[in-house]
């Protein structure tokens, strides 16, 4: 299994925002995970996916406004 950690920004002015929020979060459930509090839109995923897999499945529930960030965490090279 690989760490990674997500940030997105989904569409806050789709009429169906909360919705949709709720429908990605579940999605990004599907993969062992770590939210904090304090950054609502930050999660970190432990997953066999790669980095293309994890972007590519997620956007399946963004419109095209959302913006997604999906970056490896590798051990010893970060600090938080």
């Amino acid at each position: 299994m690989t760490a990674f950690v997500i940030t997105w920004n989904l569409n806050k002015e789709r009429e169906n925002y909360a919705q949709a929020r709720k429908d990605f979060i579940a999605h990004l459930e599907r993969h062992a995970n770590v939210g904090e509090s304090g950054m609502e839109s930050v999660r970190w995923i432990s997953t066999t996916y790669s980095v293309d897999q994890i972007c590519n499945d997620l956007r399946t529930k963004m419109d095209k406004n959302g913006r997604i960030f999906v970056s490896q965490v590798v051990s010893g090279t970060h600090h938080g």
